[in-house]
């Protein structure tokens, strides 16, 4: 979008928040950097350029606005939308791959060559994945001062740089402030730190938001011990690279209040990425809506509760063994599979709160289950332990970068795997955001109640009007039924 000037420009003028995240300004005359629905004054159209990201901006000598923050407006929808090359670097480098295994990891893990993707990168973003990887540290670097009284030694290292003099020079030049000045500067009222690596932050989305079925979802589906809904916050345990983590997630009416404790600060910038992906929140629920609703069957829906959002997972592997613990039974029944395996194989973890005792079992650690311990017909257990030993040797990837259809493909290859398993795992742990589930029983009692076909085929053909957004349509037809996965818990 940063290519279209005019209608930019318009944004700018109007402050519209929905493009924050789609592009940012920078201002010729300040040499500052700002996300779109900047409070102050806009400058003057001439003194206006466009970039696609914040690292973009970092990269020819602007600086971020102290005003609005640009670093801390929600990501580009494009990201998650998309399952081309710089899409699925994107969705890498925001959980931290670049930090950890470097751009030829990267790179490996895409399946093209560092100059390639360098290539990709930078003439569609304009930056290459170490100055994206960089502007990131630096996003974590400014949240870890503001929120924290760690040292900044400490902060330095948690948030992926390799030495404090390259954190001083580059908080200094993204932020025209030193480290200690930014801290200087960040609100009093800073949450006290509760517990070691407790940290609070807000993320920000896209409106409207629509927390129903949202939260409902994965308090109706939460695994005891991994997952809980307690007072008016979803919290769960988190796998992370360094260590493990746990999180409560609270909704509010114009951000999502998170609290996030982690046994490594290092794995401060992934926990928010697979947050944020959890409830998918760097949707553009306005196009969503747009397009669903020129539909007159679903226009209704959409207008009763606008900006529904998929729930998706922070663990795809995780997820798909669930799906396969639920097919064909009760959600109820699918959670006592699942703490079952929980409890035999999880890793404890200690919880301050006292209501979550477990890490969701390693793909290795289920590799080596018995199959005669589990209480399941034999046609689902060989499906439920070639999926594991698939995931536990790498030969199926279900991992951020994965390509939507290929791994779609691979899943059906799989003994004892339909449309419908492959197609939820598509839409919640690889967020295909077109993904669609028209065998679904609820789905096909809603189209009947809508006077849409039941029937799969006819489904289908019909739905093509609602692509690319076919996983958002499921969320408004299953919201037509009065299961709890549509209600917000008490």
């Amino acid at each position: 979008m940063h290519t279209d000037t005019e209608r930019c420009v318009r944004a700018v003028q109007s402050k519209d928040a929905r493009f924050d995240g789609w592009f940012f300004t920078a201002v010729l005359t300040t040499r500052i950097y700002c996300r779109p629905s900047c409070p102050v004054v806009p400058p003057k159209p001439g003194n206006m350029t466009f970039y696609p990201s914040a690292a973009a901006c970092q990269q020819a000598g602007f600086r971020a606005c102290k005003r609005c923050r640009p670093d801390t407006s929600p990501g580009s929808p494009e990201w998650n939308r998309r399952a081309d090359l710089t899409a699925r670097a994107m969705r890498l480098i925001a959980d931290g791959v670049v930090d950890r295994e470097g751009v030829p990891g990267l790179a490996g893990r895409l399946g093209y060559s560092t100059r390639q993707v360098e290539r990709q990168l930078l003439a569609e973003l304009g930056a290459g994945p170490l100055a994206l990887a960089r502007a990131q540290r630096a996003q974590t670097a400014r949240l870890l001062i503001e929120t924290t009284p760690l040292p900044m030694a400490d902060i330095a290292f948690a948030a992926g740089f390799s030495s404090i003099r390259t954190f001083n020079d580059t908080v200094r030049e993204v932020y025209a402030l030193a480290p200690s000045e930014l801290r200087t500067r960040a609100p009093r009222n800073r949450p006290a730190v509760t517990a070691p690596g407790a940290l609070t932050l807000r993320l920000p989305f896209r409106t409207p938001l629509n927390p129903d079925n949202l939260f409902g979802h994965l308090a109706a589906t939460a695994v005891p011990g991994v997952e809980e809904w307690k007072d008016g916050a979803y919290r769960r345990t988190l796998r992370l690279p360094y260590g493990h983590g746990i999180v409560a997630l609270t909704p509010t009416p114009d951000h999502i209040a998170c609290r996030l404790t982690l046994s490594d600060l290092r794995d401060l910038t992934v926990a928010i990425s697979r947050c944020r992906r959890l409830l998918d929140l760097d949707a553009d629920p306005t196009a969503v809506d747009d397009q669903l609703r020129a539909d007159p069957l679903l226009a209704p829906l959409v207008d009763k509760a606008p900006g529904r959002r998929v729930p998706r997972t922070v663990d795809e592997a995780e997820f798909a063994v669930r799906a396969v613990l639920g097919q064909q039974v009760s959600t109820a029944a699918a959670r006592t599979h699942a703490a079952r395996l929980v409890t035999a194989h999880g890793d404890p973890v200690d919880d301050p709160e006292g209501g979550l005792t477990h890490l969701f079992p390693s793909t290795g650690a289920l590799a080596a289950v018995d199959p005669e311990t589990l209480a399941m017909p034999r046609t689902r257990r060989t499906t439920f332990t070639t999926l594991v030993a698939h995931l536990a040797d790498g030969s199926l990837n279900l991992g951020v970068e994965s390509d939507w259809a290929e791994t779609r493909a691979r899943l059906l290859a799989l003994p004892g795997f339909g449309p419908w398993t492959a197609d939820v795992i598509a839409m919640r742990a690889l967020g295909d955001p077109d993904a669609f589930l028209p065998t679904d029983l609820g789905i096909r009692r809603a189209a009947a109640e809508l006077g849409l076909p039941s029937t799969p085929a006819a489904l289908t053909a019909r739905a093509a009007a609602w692509r690319p957004w076919r996983a958002y349509a499921v969320q408004y037809l299953w919201a037509t039924d009065d299961h709890p996965i549509n209600f917000l818990p008490v």
